[in-house]
């Protein structure tokens, strides 16, 4: 079977790509504009390359400190790293994009374009906080780029992933629907809502999932096989990681109990005996007060603390009716609620379920909610990192799209 080579447009820190490489795809070039995520993406080459040479030691040495970035970028061809494009896609630099996706291609042909834009102009919450509704936002219309991608490499299929409230923003997914319909873009699209959830992921995590086939020949969308999700994030995904303190936690710590049968059967805890940047951020003695009456209030009632039921010596917020839950504890029971790239501004959406650590999660966490293997690592430091996760696609959802796809392709 040929190679299935694929472009990531608006690639974040890599998630969508990641199910993808696992599903033995091949990436061609990924293009984000955020740098600390190139970074992020280029470490990721660097261990696939690493693992495919069977030389994962000198990515685990990278991991534990013992190497620098550039000791661990020379021991990679320079033109697997140069494919991390890192740029903003817009009208002044799609050429200048073009060019250097050319330039890598060669004569080889695309065989999917993956990646959505930006979420924020068409999420619920975005429009509902700006006073025009996000009409003047340019990334409404980063879809029109996006179509461009397709003109000029003419990708067999491609995989558009945004939040399910594209659907009900304004007209722009009519919009985009009939551009990439168009004649001169030359697709027929299909669509779905999936969760997360469905796929191995402990999250409840609802995207709209667009995919194109070129050609004029109408297609049903390609749905992947759901899984039945009996693990819970206490006992299946978080009990093997240390206790850490508010603002506590290390770059490298041992693991504190066995691997579950979920780590191990879903690659999460893949390797090394060592976990990376379980890393808390720090809290004030106000907020720790919310952070206990919120998990109590979970634990013992599974239900949300209210802001109007805090006494009024911890309440510093005039609005009293309207996002009353902003203080949530993720569910220890059965799968968290969605992760947002919100949780890099504070952590008072994602408290640890446990008073015996009250706190927000860590770093770690927050990827392994995402579904992100341990040995995944988050360049640019704490607040960078939690901003990635928050915006990427869970790489096991990605994954069981990718398998759906390269079945397609066979």
């Amino acid at each position: 079977m040929k190679k299935l080579t694929y472009i990531d447009l608006f690639a974040g820190a890599g998630g969508l790509s990641e199910g993808f490489l696992r599903s033995g795809f091949t990436p061609v070039a990924h293009i984000e504009m955020d740098k600390n995520a190139c970074h992020t993406i280029r470490t990721r080459i660097a261990y696939h390359y690493l693992k495919r040479r069977r030389k994962l030691n000198i990515y685990n040495e990278y991991l534990l400190g013992k190497l620098t970035r550039e000791d661990l970028c020379s021991f990679i061809p320079e033109a697997e790293l140069n494919a991390v494009i890192n740029a903003k896609i817009g009208s002044k630099s799609i050429s200048d994009i073009f060019t250097r996706i050319d330039s890598i291609l060669g004569k080889q042909k695309i065989d999917v374009i993956i990646g959505g834009p930006p979420c924020q102009a068409y999420s619920r919450v975005g429009r509902s906080r700006d006073p025009n509704g996000m009409k003047g936002d340019a990334r409404n219309y980063l879809f029109k780029f996006y179509a461009q991608f397709l003109k000029r490499y003419r990708p067999k299929y491609f995989v558009f992933e945004n939040v399910t409230g594209l659907l009900t923003a304004h007209n722009y997914f009519e919009q985009m629907n009939k551009l990439f319909q168009s004649e001169k873009i030359g697709y027929q699209v299909s669509f779905e809502k999936l969760n997360a959830a469905d796929y191995g992921v402990l999250q409840s995590r609802e995207r709209v999932i667009i995919i194109g086939r070129r050609g004029k020949s109408k297609f049903k969308f390609p749905i992947p096989k759901k899984l039945k999700n009996k693990w819970s994030v206490k006992s299946s995904l978080l009990i093997d990681l240390p206790v850490v303190k508010p603002g506590g936690g290390k770059p490298v710590m041992s693991y504190s109990n066995q691997i579950t049968s979920y780590l191990k059967r879903f690659g999460i805890r893949n390797g090394i005996d060592f976990v990376t940047q379980h890393i808390s951020r720090p809290h004030n003695a106000r907020d720790l007060k919310i952070y206990k009456r919120a998990i109590r209030k979970w634990l013992s009632e599974k239900k949300r603390l209210q802001y109007t039921e805090l006494p009024s010596e911890l309440r510093t917020h005039k609005n009293q009716k309207s996002f009353l839950d902003r203080f949530k504890v993720v569910n220890p029971f059965g799968v968290s609620h969605t992760v947002v790239a919100h949780i890099a501004k504070d952590g008072h959406h994602y408290i640890y379920p446990d008073l015996k650590q009250v706190r927000s999660i860590s770093v770690r966490e927050a990827a392994r909610i995402q579904s992100f293997p341990d040995d995944y690592f988050f360049e640019g430091g704490r607040t960078s990192a939690f901003n990635q996760i928050g915006n990427a696609v869970p790489p096991l959802m990605a994954l069981a799209l990718g398998r759906k796809l390269a079945k397609i392709f066979k």
